[in-house]
Order: C-alpha cells, then sequence, then structure tokens
C-alpha cells in the first residue's frame, strides 16, 4: 500500500526542513567567521640606529666622507700654496720695481700670474667679481704698487691663518682692493 501523502503536507514539511538547514548553515558561517585567526606579525619600519646600522650602508657612507674630507683638505692646501705663491710673486715685483722704478715685461707678466693667484683664492674662499672703486686709490703708480705689496702680503698671511673650514670675508675684501690694484698698476704702467 501506498501511503498517500497530503501534498500540503508535503510542501509543508520541504519548507520547514529548506528553512532548518539555512539556518544550520547561516550558523555555521557565523560560527567559523568568528572563530580566531592568527594575526599576521605587524610589520615595523626599520629604523636605522647607530647601534645596528647597515654594513654596507654604513660602510658607503663613510667612504663618501672620508672622500670629502680629503678632497676639502687637498683644495684647503691647494689655497696654501697659491697663497705662498702670491707672497713670492709680490717679493719679486717689489723688488724689480724698487730697483728699476717701473715694470718690464716680465713683470706685467707676473702681475697676471698675481691676478690669477688672487682670483682663485678669492673664489675658493666663496667671493666672485665686485665692482671695481678705482676712485678710492692714488694716481700715482708708485703710490699703488706699494699698496699692491702691502695688500699681498696682508691676503698672503690671512689665507694661511684662515682654517680650512671657515669662510671669511675679509679674505674676498682683500683679494677685492688687490684686483683692483692690480687692474690699475697694470694700466698705469708704461709700456715698453
Amino acid at each position: 500500500m501506498l501511503l498517500m501523502v497530503n501534498p500540503m503536507n508535503f510542501v509543508y514539511r520541504i519548507l520547514k526542513y529548506s528553512f532548518l538547514v539555512a539556518a544550520l548553515l547561516s550558523a555555521a558561517t557565523a560560527a567559523a567567521g568568528q572563530a580566531a585567526r592568527p594575526t599576521p606579525e605587524p610589520v615595523i619600519p626599520r629604523i636605522a640606529r647607530p647601534d645596528d646600522p647597515d654594513p654596507m650602508t654604513s660602510i658607503e657612507e663613510e667612504m663618501r666622507g672620508k672622500r670629502a674630507i680629503k678632497y676639502a683638505e687637498k683644495e684647503y692646501h691647494e689655497n696654501i700654496d697659491r697663497a705662498h705663491q702670491l707672497a713670492d710673486l709680490g717679493s719679486q715685483l717689489g723688488e724689480y720695481f724698487k730697483k728699476n722704478e717701473q715694470l718690464d715685461r716680465e713683470s706685467l707678466k707676473k702681475l697676471e700670474r698675481l691676478e690669477k693667484l688672487t682670483r682663485a683664492i678669492r673664489n675658493a674662499a666663496g667671493g666672485s667679481d665686485s665692482e671695481p672703486d678705482y676712485d678710492k686709490h692714488s694716481v700715482d703708480l708708485n703710490v699703488n704698487v706699494k699698496k699692491m705689496l702691502s695688500v699681498v702680503e696682508s691676503l698672503a698671511g690671512r689665507v694661511e691663518k684662515t682654517p680650512r673650514h671657515v669662510i671669511s670675508a675679509a679674505v674676498i675684501d682683500e683679494a677685492n682692493v688687490l684686483l683692483e690694484l692690480i687692474h690699475l698698476v697694470r694700466e698705469q704702467a708704461p709700456r715698453a
């Protein structure tokens, strides 16, 4: 015998079991969503510490620093050498001018070399070209040569006394005055 099932009862049971299965699946999904998951370790940005430097970076930085120091020392010693050459040329020009009361072609070449050295010293000290003020100087060649020689000695002394980490405004100013005097002496010197 076949059991006859009321179709309404049958639909009612299917819906009931479907809702029950859906409720169980929802509960299982919610429970799985709330289950403890292992948390990933937080990524901490690396901060450079003096006690834990990156070996390659610190070695490269140290080498760059040493190179920069050597370069600065080399520039400083070259500037000191320029000051010695400046003093030597100044004394040679002074001796020749005392003997002859004029400047010859060789002296004018030394004057040009004096100008180049003075420009190099001024540039190394951080200076640049300035507007010459010829009005404050004499029109007499003897006076201007004597002034020039005293400024040469003074500038050479200042360059030697100035530490290498210092930008000296006094060196720059004296170099500019010396360049003005060199220009005047060259203009006032009789051409041979």
